[in-house]
C-alpha cells in the first residue's frame, strides 16, 4: 500500500519530529509512506476573512496538485466522521479488497482546508472532537496508521 500525507506547514518541534520519524519507521514493514509538506500561505496576523479565504484556496491548489490521479483522498477535518481505530482498519480492509492501494491523507494549516479541497475528498474523518495543533495531528495520524496495520494483521499493538 502507498500512503501519501500532504500537510500544510513544517514541523518545528523536535519532540514531534522524533515521534513522526518513529512511526514512519514502524509503518515501513506494512506500507510506503511519503510526507509532503506544503508551504503555508503568508498573510498578516490580523488578515481579513477575504485574505484568509484566498490563502486557503492557494494552499488547497498546492495540496491537490501534490496528489496523483487515482489516489483515494481522505481529509482530516474536525467536521468529518468519527471513527474508532477498528473502524478505520475496516475501511483499510475494504480499500485493499477493492484495489484502492493508493491513499492520500490531507492535513490543512491553521485555517483548515478550503471548501474546494474538501469537495475533492472521497472521505472526511475527524481524529477527535478535541482540537489539536496541525503538527500534532500529523503525529496522531501516523500513530493511527501504525495501529491500523497492526489490527489488520492481528498483531498486538503494545510490545
Amino acid at each position: 500500500m502507498q500512503i501519501r500525507i500532504i500537510a500544510v506547514g513544517r514541523i518545528k518541534e523536535k519532540f514531534l519530529q522524533d515521534g513522526i520519524a518513529e512511526y514512519e519507521k514502524r509503518i515501513r514493514p506494512y506500507a510506503r509512506v511519503q510526507i509532503i509538506e506544503i508551504a503555508e500561505e503568508k498573510r498578516p496576523v490580523s488578515a481579513s476573512s477575504a485574505i484568509e479565504s484566498a490563502a486557503l484556496e492557494k494552499e488547497g491548489e498546492r495540496i491537490l496538485a501534490a496528489i496523483p490521479e487515482g489516489f483515494t483522498i481522505i481529509a482530516l477535518d474536525v467536521q468529518g466522521q468519527s471513527r474508532s481505530s477498528e473502524q478505520l482498519a475496516a475501511s483499510f480492509r475494504e480499500w485493499e479488497l477493492s484495489g484502492k492501494n493508493h491513499l492520500a491523507f490531507i492535513i490543512g494549516g491553521d485555517l483548515g482546508l478550503s471548501p474546494s479541497t474538501l469537495s475533492a475528498c472521497n472521505l472526511r474523518i475527524s481524529l477527535s472532537p478535541m482540537t489539536f495543533t496541525h503538527p500534532m495531528a500529523r503525529l496522531l495520524l501516523l500513530e493511527q496508521l501504525y495501529r491500523v496495520f497492526r489490527i489488520l494483521r492481528g498483531e498486538p499493538y503494545h510490545k
